[in-house]
């Protein structure tokens, strides 16, 4: 994937005036954009152009690395870091997982678009707030983070998701941006102190890290050993999930650590089977309370 193919169109991307005015992208599925996550439509590591009803699963590990990459509208000063690209949106929005190097430390300011960050090594420091491994923290645009650093000699890395609607940068200063949606902050939240909840399957577990506006979810989940579905599924939402640890084998793939997952509105996935279970962060954009969201589906070949 050259570096063409990495680029988003970025014709809107000057409104960095105003960009709490602009209107988020509605879901393919029907909904009206509330839970603004951009994820319908996304383009990912495999596949340059957006591929309609077919899940995609990747290893990170195997995507080319950015070196010398840094956040758009960050000081000169600061270190930069590096990144795999793993899906984005023409809008603007992004799924990466991006290192940042020892030293790495950045002054106070906004982002322009929703930040979800979402540690899986090392450790960093915003403010007074501190996260490490499995720390969560969301970042609505124009709301004041204070100046950040890595902490330690070692790398963090981070799952980071940029959520549209226009290309995230970051401005210098020491103010929320009138209009920011502070009461949605989350600072930081520490997912292993976090209690296990139930889910409609009685061998799924989750972790709620955050509840969208539209009902959508950004949540750990595990999956119980000796787990084998008895049909596949046709999933009425859009859903990014990249695995912590464990297995789980879908058809003939099978997903492990560091592999991660892009399944599109109406893509039927194939049935789950795993002997040790399986661990991971998933992000959605519907509610699965509602009726039919994921429905079984008996008719794959797999």
């Amino acid at each position: 994937m050259g570096d063409a193919n990495r680029s988003f169109n970025l014709a809107q991307t000057d409104q960095t005036d105003n960009f709490l005015s602009v209107a988020p992208g509605q879901e393919d599925w029907g909904g009206d954009g509330s839970g603004r996550l951009h994820l319908s439509g996304r383009s990912t590591a495999i596949s340059n152009e957006y591929v309609p009803r077919q899940y995609q699963f990747f290893n990170t590990n195997t995507v080319p690395e950015e070196p010398g990459w840094q956040i758009s509208g960050m000081p000169e000063r600061v270190l930069p870091g590096r990144r795999r690209l793993l899906t984005w949106h023409d809008c603007g929005a992004s799924t990466s997982r991006v290192i940042l190097p020892p030293n790495f430390a950045a002054p106070s300011g906004i982002f322009t678009a929703d930040l979800e960050i979402f540690i899986l090594a090392g450790k960093i420091k915003m403010g007074e707030w501190q996260l490490d491994r499995h720390g969560y923290s969301f970042i609505p645009a124009g709301v004041k983070v204070e100046s950040w650093q890595v902490l330690g000699e070692e790398e963090a890395e981070i799952l980071w998701m940029e959520n549209g609607p226009i290309s995230l940068k970051y401005q210098e200063g020491e103010t929320n941006h009138p209009g920011a949606r502070i009461n949605e902050f989350i600072p930081a939240l520490d997912s292993k102190l976090l209690p296990w909840s139930d889910t409609e399957r009685v061998t799924n577990k989750k972790k709620l890290l955050r509840k969208h506006n539209n009902g959508g979810e950004t949540f750990i989940f595990a999956t119980l050993p000796h787990y084998m579905a008895h049909y596949g599924m046709i999933c009425s939402y859009n859903e990014e999930a990249y695995i912590l640890g464990g297995y789980c084998d879908l058809g003939s793939y099978r997903l492990a650590k560091d592999h991660f997952c892009y399944c599109p509105t109406y893509n039927i996935t194939p049935r789950e089977r795993t002997v040790d279970g399986l661990f991971g962060f998933a992000r959605i954009d519907r509610d699965l309370s509602q009726i039919a969201i994921a429905s079984p589906y008996a008719h794959i070949n797999d």
